[in-house]
């Protein structure tokens, strides 16, 4: 007698069982996030307001580095070892790299031992910061609002950067109405979603109470009409996300009466320095650069990688094409455009145009002055770039040794947060939305010449989001208020 298959019902049963776990590790997190200023990533993905699901499907970034998927399981282990430490000081931990690496190298000790291992440096030891930075957003356009959501997704025990106002340029006389229009365009984004959680329009249109964090509405024209001290505002941080003003005299307007320093989103022009976060953020000292430049996003796509192969090839000479998604720069139908074929219609054309990325870059890397060149093609999609690095090396190379170097380097090292490898010959630009990344490696892609000296390297990069978390990394450093980071 023929038995009846229970083959998709054990699938249905073990992924029920997956979800159990996955939202028990989401509780393990928000005690950790909220209890002991401890966040939990996996492969730099934020663990923290995801969906069971979604967790799940995050644990097959194992893929990129290594043969298996990362079982669930594992990982609930390892959040729950970090919450009976009762010790820890506040930073982040990749639970996705500390797995990977018990299961190729440790599983011979137990995994309570390992993990507090792992996490020495942390445990019994003072914050590396203490206190909180107020922060402004001068402008509230497409990085502003994003900003605005980085940060209020971050807030946790309230210890790091803490959203204090919003300046903005007005439109309506009605300050009720346009707070309302304001917040409807942080609540809900074309490209990036839905944002997570509440947002509540005072009924005089002067602030916005976001998750809780009461955020006040400053309604100006230039910068030197306000006190911030007024809105009981001390020592601030200004995001100048306009890009109206770039100099150093420039942006000496914005350090009014409660505010002490200023990050530029944009390139900086003359004495402020272009910071790209983990390449050269711990050579500015913070203590006398007041006014700093989070550069550009296509400048913190290429720059981490261009490091990489600089330290371990040299590069003797190379041509940077960007594939870039249209801005609010461009024309929406064709109209008049200071600027060459940027007035045609960015949704319907493929746009040639200019870029300062390539120039920028030695600002950063200095070794690097005078040997790039670059363009750009702006494309009918509203968000994520492809930059394809074409280069020539002093040392040669294989195929084969350049993609161990990218792999290994997206995983250890200082680097972590700003490159992410991808080994999937499906991945479109689609896939880079929302990555916290400055770029994403498209390894199968890569092309390396016979001889070895000339490489062809394809980066994907989310030109909103994964440049607004580099700017909000750099805040943290600039501010003093970054943590541990174990990744």
């Amino acid at each position: 007698m023929t038995q009846k298959a229970n083959y998709p019902g054990s699938h249905l049963q073990a992924w029920q069982d997956k979800e159990k776990k996955a939202m028990q590790l989401l509780q393990e997190t928000a005690i950790l996030k909220f209890n002991k200023s401890v966040d939990l990533v996996l492969f730099r993905n934020d663990i923290y307001d995801t969906a069971p699901s979604q967790l799940i499907h995050l644990h097959d970034k194992a893929l990129n580095y290594c043969d298996s998927s990362l079982e669930i399981e594992l990982s609930l282990d390892i959040a729950t070892v970090i919450n009976s430490i009762a010790n820890l000081s506040p930073c982040k931990v990749d639970i996705g790299k500390m797995g990977l690496r018990w299961l190729d190298h440790n599983r011979s000790k137990s995994l309570d031992s390992f993990v507090k291992e792992e996490l020495l440096h942390a445990i019994g030891k003072a914050p590396k910061n203490e206190g909180a930075k107020d922060i402004i957003l001068y402008g509230f356009g497409r990085i502003g609002r994003l900003v605005a959501r980085r940060i209020i997704e971050s807030t946790g025990q309230g210890n790091q950067l803490i959203l204090k106002a919003i300046v903005i340029r007005p439109k309506l006389s009605n300050s009720y109405k346009e707070a309302k229009k304001r917040a409807a365009l942080l609540s809900s984004d074309s490209v990036h979603g839905d944002f997570s959680g509440q947002i509540i329009v005072a009924s005089d249109g002067k602030s916005l109470a976001i998750n809780g964090n009461v955020v006040q509405l400053i309604y100006a024209i230039s910068p030197s009409e306000i006190d911030y001290t007024k809105f009981g505002i001390q020592n601030a941080m200004v995001i100048d996300n306009t890009g109206v003003w770039r100099d150093d005299n420039e942006l000496s307007q914005h350090l009014r009466p409660g505010v002490d320093s200023v990050l530029l989103t944009a390139p900086g022009k003359g004495k402020v320095p272009n910071i790209v976060y983990g390449v050269n953020h711990n050579k500015i000292d913070y203590s006398k650069e007041k006014i700093l430049s989070a550069a550009s996003c296509t400048t913190n796509a290429i720059v981490p990688v261009l490091s990489v192969l600089q330290n371990e090839y040299g590069i003797l000479n190379g041509h940077v094409e960007t594939i870039h998604a249209y801005t609010n720069d461009q024309n929406l139908l064709d109209n008049f455009h200071k600027k060459e074929r940027r007035g045609r219609g960015a949704p319907i054309n493929m746009v040639l145009t200019s870029t300062g990325a390539a120039s920028a870059v030695s600002k950063v890397i200095p070794e690097l002055a005078g040997k790039l060149s670059g363009n750009a093609i702006r494309v009918p999609t509203p968000n994520v770039s492809m930059a394809i690095l074409n280069l020539t090396l002093d040392q040669s190379t294989n195929r084969f040794k350049l993609d161990r170097l990218l792999k290994n380097m997206a995983l250890h090292g200082e680097l972590v947060e700003q490159l992410h490898y991808s080994s999937s010959t499906e991945y479109v630009s689609s896939n880079a939305i929302g990555m916290t990344t400055t770029s994403v490696v498209d390894a199968p892609s890569t092309i390396v010449s016979e001889d070895g000296k000339t490489a062809i390297i394809y980066l994907w990069y989310d030109n909103e989001y994964g440049y607004t978390c580099q700017v909000v990394r750099l805040a943290k450093k600039a501010a003093g208020v970054n943590r541990h980071v174990y990744l």
